[in-house]
């Protein structure tokens, strides 16, 4: 550690009691809880020190490189120091990191938003730099005289994680560097040489503020309009060319009103409240977003037609636009096999959604998990969100609108599936 000597140890006062909640809910905390459940030889002290941790039974954590400790105390009110040991980052694991960091500014910002996007972590390790512990990584030590991981240490690990939801600096911490020192290298990393100003073309300020109280003032912004505008009427005595669909065109002209007042909402809405912008369609799915709310069926079945679907799967699939738009549609018609870290974080989301006896029994198939016991099934979008389908006449449903947790998916799947089908 370099220059910043209170930077090398953070202490952390002892958590409450985790009663009727997880103990990681980042990805990155189910990460590091799936460490010490996988690499544990006894299941047994991991599910007590769960039970230790849960009852607020862990003292101030201290974190510094290398090591985490913590006094943990038993029922009986016996005391134990507890350690968990993980391996420092070398000096040049950390330049690697270090200069990939500032060449994609945007792992910087996340950081300093207290979040550890997936791309830092996978372009890390691009990079031969591992930041998340793996099987076996994180070396436990007790006084209770324990060889491998005891209820103290498990309990530990389960605190530490809920700290590092608040706060991924923590980890970066245990791997040889504090938060102060990191951003001063990155600082220095990104700092561009100074190049001597052109001079300034324009207007001086001083002259054109005091020149403002002539220019005439800026117009009031338009507000937003309640819904979106009716397309003109297209019932006029000339009769439609040859080729042209009336019905059609008025339905494409709706559709586009509609599609306007959207883009004008989500241009009026803050940055962070923006949803992720559409991508290109391809016609077939584009075929879907014309279909919602078509007024005529013949214009159903020309969409039907032309998407390469029946009238059921156009029903099905823009059923699915409505609740979600493009991405519920590929979640609908695409199945796709989660693997590397996008497997390990929807296994640990899995894991943790469900106490040890509320856990239902789930067949995994691609990027869905059907209930064994219910008409129900969870599938997990490419965002990472998690959506709610119920079976029905040998269908899978979309059942509603997609949910960061799986739990919170299969219920809506389970609750929709009980319910009388219309």
């Amino acid at each position: 550690m370099t220059g910043h000597d209170g930077d090398a140890e953070r202490t952390f006062a002892a958590l409450p009691p985790a009663h009727g909640r997880g103990f990681a809910q980042t990805w990155w905390g189910l990460a590091w809880l799936r460490a010490l459940e996988d690499a544990a030889l006894d299941s047994g002290q991991v599910k007590s020190g769960r039970r230790i941790a849960r009852a607020g039974a862990v003292g101030a954590v201290s974190v510094r490189p290398g090591r985490i400790t913590a006094v943990v105390q038993d029922r009986d009110r016996t005391a134990h120091r507890a350690d968990v040991l993980l391996a420092e980052l070398s000096a040049e694991q950390w330049d690697r990191l270090l200069d990939m960091a500032v060449e994609r500014a945007g792992h910087v910002a996340a950081l300093l938003d207290r979040e550890m996007p997936p791309h830092l972590v996978e372009d890390a390790a691009s990079e031969g730099v591992e930041l998340l512990p793996g099987l076996g990584d994180l070396e436990p030590k007790c006084d209770c005289g324990a060889w491998d991981h005891c209820g103290h240490t498990a309990a530990l690990c389960y605190q530490v994680a809920r700290l590092l939801d608040q706060d991924p600096f923590v980890l970066l911490l245990m791997r040889g560097r504090g938060e102060h020192a990191l951003l001063e290298d990155l600082q220095g990393r990104s700092a561009a040489p100074v190049e001597e100003a052109p001079e300034p073309e324009g207007v001086d300020a001083a002259e054109a503020y005091a020149a403002g109280d002539i220019l005439p003032p800026l117009p009031e912004t338009a507000e937003m309009p309640e819904k979106p505008g009716s397309p003109p009427s297209l019932d006029t005595e000339t009769p439609p060319g040859p080729g042209v669909d009336p019905v059609a065109v008025r339905h494409l002209a709706a559709r586009t009103a509609v599609e306007a007042h959207r883009l004008l909402a989500d241009a009026l809405r803050r940055p962070s409240e923006r949803p992720a912008a559409v991508l290109g369609l391809t016609a077939a799915q584009d075929a879907v977003r014309l279909a919602v709310d078509a007024p005529d069926p013949a214009l159903t079945e020309r969409l039907a037609d032309g998407s390469g679907r029946d009238r059921q799967s156009l029903a099905e699939a823009t059923r699915a636009w409505r609740l979600g738009g493009a991405e519920a549609l590929s979640v609908l018609e695409e199945e796709w096999a989660p693997s590397g870290d996008t497997l390990a974080r929807a296994r640990a989301a899995l894991d943790s959604a469900w106490d040890e006896d509320e856990r239902p029994s789930l067949r995994a198939e691609g990027n869905r998990w059907t209930a064994v016991e219910a008409p129900a099934q969870v599938r997990l979008g490419r965002d990472g969100r998690w959506w709610p389908y119920r079976q029905e006449r040998e269908r899978w449903i979309l059942a509603g609108p997609a949910a960061l947790d799986p739990a919170t998916a299969l219920s809506s799947a389970e609750l929709s599936s009980a319910e009388p089908q219309r």
